[in-house]
This record gives structure tokens, C-alpha cells and sequence, in this order.
């Protein structure tokens, strides 16, 4: 046998090989994904047996829900009359005796003067 043909062998050893191994891999990698799907699937159907449960009340909830939403303009209009009625005002402070206010009443700038501004 020639080289040519030995090493075309060996080659084609060598690619049946790699390709064995890729599909080993791909294979485990699948059988991992499937047990993980299976997990999910049960839990799915546990979720929803227990929203079989929950679904009857929500229609009920909903209706409510719509009632309630029907009758806030109502109350919204309420609520305006009471609080404009209500409004708080706080009372004002009593004012204390000024004592830092001058004898003479107001001062005077003469400062006004000098600069030829006449306020009276």
C-alpha cells in the first residue's frame, strides 16, 4: 500500500472519531435539555391545576372591579364638595409687642436727598 492511501485511512478514522464524539456530546446535552423540559411540564400543569382553582373568582372580581370603577366620578365629586367646605385655615399668630420698632415711627433715608430722589 502507498503512503497516500494509509494516510487517507487514518484520516478517515480520525473524522468518523471527532464526528462520534460531536454526536456523544450533542446527544447528553439533549438528554439534559429533556429532563429539564420534563421538570417544567410538571410544574406547568401544577400551576395550572391550581389556577383551575383561582379562575372561577376572578370573573367575580372583575364585575366587582367594574362597579367600583363606575362609581369614582361619583365619589371623586363627593370628595371635592366635602373638602371645599373643609378647608383648613390655620389661625394667624399673635403678634407680640414690638419692642424694636422706633419711638419716632418710620426713619427717613437721607440718602434719597443726596441723590436729588424726592418720595413725598
Amino acid at each position: 500500500m502507498t503512503t497516500l492511501v494509509v494516510l487517507s485511512v487514518i484520516l478517515i478514522g480520525l473524522f468518523i472519531a471527532g464526528l462520534a464524539f460531536y454526536l456523544f456530546v450533542v446527544g447528553s446535552q439533549l438528554t439534559r435539555i429533556a429532563g429539564l423540559l420534563e421538570e417544567c411540564s410538571q410544574i406547568v400543569w401544577k400551576i395550572k391545576s391550581d389556577a383551575e382553582a383561582v379562575e372561577p373568582g376572578v370573573e367575580r372580581i372583575n364585575n366587582t372591579a367594574g362597579v367600583i370603577a363606575g362609581a369614582l366620578p361619583l365619589l371623586y365629586g363627593m370628595a371635592e364638595g366635602i373638602v371645599t367646605g373643609a378647608t383648613y385655615e390655620p389661625e394667624p399668630e399673635p403678634r407680640e409687642p414690638s419692642s424694636a420698632r422706633p419711638a419716632m415711627g418710620t426713619r427717613r433715608s437721607r440718602l434719597h436727598e443726596a441723590v436729588g430722589y424726592h418720595p413725598e
